[in-house]
């Protein structure tokens, strides 16, 4: 093996090792699993992620380059590489999330074997969150009921809207009453976590139509609701239909309308906001994968483009899958750079991240000339001037509208 030098930013020793240090400081933290899955049954005209159709993964000659059936045993051999990477350090996994992509395009018994490797190798906690993303269409009754008898506790789908030409402007596949459908069909297959995800401000959609899928979603048997803003990412398709005029840009003050729609329609019905864009029934109910994150402890990402961030480390794997098996599959490290995060760097990831929740940050953890600009945002509505007498920094509805904004000036 090469000698690789451990404090480099950017080159990764071909084992994928940690310097000691970083493995000592990852067993203070909580742990998790990001397991990403990179297929998709079509692209979606507003999403830049790290996903592949199968015409996308099939060589010339008609062979697939990566496929469903081996993806599994994969990401299996890179969760083994992570526990020799983490030596012998106790890192029982909180929580287990299965995003991309599609993972509901994987058989369930495949989801099921990713989580038997993860808790063989590292352990799980006896509440440990177990969850999936998944679209409408893709599950089944039976589906659902294997990913709960393998120890699955949450399911998120993605139903982004209950207006059809809305679902047709994103490329979406589900009628717009799948989405419920499967929220009814997980809650009968046993699990008590449920969450839908949404989009605002596409173009075409009314405030009618908005409220009409909020009205849907309450219906529904879900505990946990996320909404998103639409944003228009380069390179989409479509950013190619806004640049040719077909259809209108989306606009900021009708999601600041849409945004603060949502936000009275969910708080009346019993769901808290606990971060800027994410609704819970309470406490249990939120994403704890989420907060995992948004809070600065570990994760290690599996899967092709998957981000990891371990005792400070942070570092990310090639993108492309078929890369990504064979370097899994010759035993080797997946990931294509990394840095180490400096004292700074953490502490203004923690006021980025923190200031997003609903709990706020403490005022110490701002610079001086960040704690100086605090009072002006209380007059202009953005911070909650009770929270400030008492210490902390928290966004009003207001500053949860501006919040993009109000970070740039809090962070130096």
């Amino acid at each position: 093996m090469p000698s690789v030098d451990l404090d480099s930013t950017d080159v990764v020793p071909l084992d994928g090792r940690l310097a000691s240090d970083a493995i000592e400081r990852a067993a203070t933290a909580p742990f998790a699993f990001y397991v990403h899955i990179p297929f998709c049954a079509t692209r979606c005209g507003y999403c830049d992620f790290n996903t592949y159709t199968a015409r996308e993964l099939t060589a010339r000659d008609g062979s697939a380059i990566v496929s469903r059936e081996s993806y599994a045993a994969l990401v299996r051999h890179e969760v083994r590489l992570a526990r020799r990477v983490l030596e012998n350090v106790d890192l029982p996994a909180q929580s287990v999330f299965f995003g991309g992509g599609t993972p509901s395009l994987l058989p369930a018994a495949d989801l099921v074997s990713v989580v038997d490797t993860i808790r063989d190798e590292f352990g799980l906690t006896p509440d440990a969150e177990i969850t999936t993303e998944a679209n409408p269409e893709s599950v089944s009754p039976r589906f659902l009921e294997q990913l709960r008898d393998g120890g699955f506790t949450r399911v998120s789908l993605g139903m982004q809207s209950a207006a059809k030409h809305v679902l047709q402007v994103l490329d979406r596949q589900h009628s717009p009453g799948r989405a419920v459908a499967a929220a009814r069909e997980a809650r009968a297959a046993g699990f008590e976590h449920i969450n839908l995800d949404l989009i605002y401000g596409a173009p075409g959609e009314s405030d009618d139509d908005w409220r009409a899928t909020l009205d849907v979603v309450l219906d529904a048997p879900v505990d946990h609701v996320s909404a998103y803003a639409l944003i228009v990412e380069e390179g989409t398709a479509l950013a190619r239909r806004i640049a040719r005029g077909e259809i209108a840009e989306p606009d900021d003050d009708v999601h600041a309308d849409r945004y603060e729609m949502a936000d009275a329609v969910l708080s009346a019905a019993g769901f808290g906001w606990y971060e800027v864009s994410n609704w819970a029934r309470g406490p249990q109910a939120r994403c704890r994968h989420n907060e995992i994150y948004w809070s600065g402890a570990g994760w290690w990402g599996a899967g092709p483009g998957a981000h990891s961030h371990v005792g400070g480390v942070r570092w990310w794997n090639v993108k492309h899958p078929a890369a990504y098996a064979s370097r899994v599959g010759g035993g080797l490290s997946p990931a294509q750079g990394r840095e180490t995060l400096t004292a700074e760097q953490s502490a203004m990831e923690r006021v980025m991240l923190g200031i997003r929740m609903r709990k706020g940050i403490e005022l110490g953890e701002l610079s001086p000339r960040a704690r100086a600009e605090t009072p002006a945002m209380v007059t202009y509505g953005l911070l909650d001037a009770a929270a400030l007498d008492a210490g902390r920094v928290v966004l009003t509805l207001r500053g949860r509208l501006l919040a993009d904004a109000v970070i740039r000036d809090l962070v130096d």
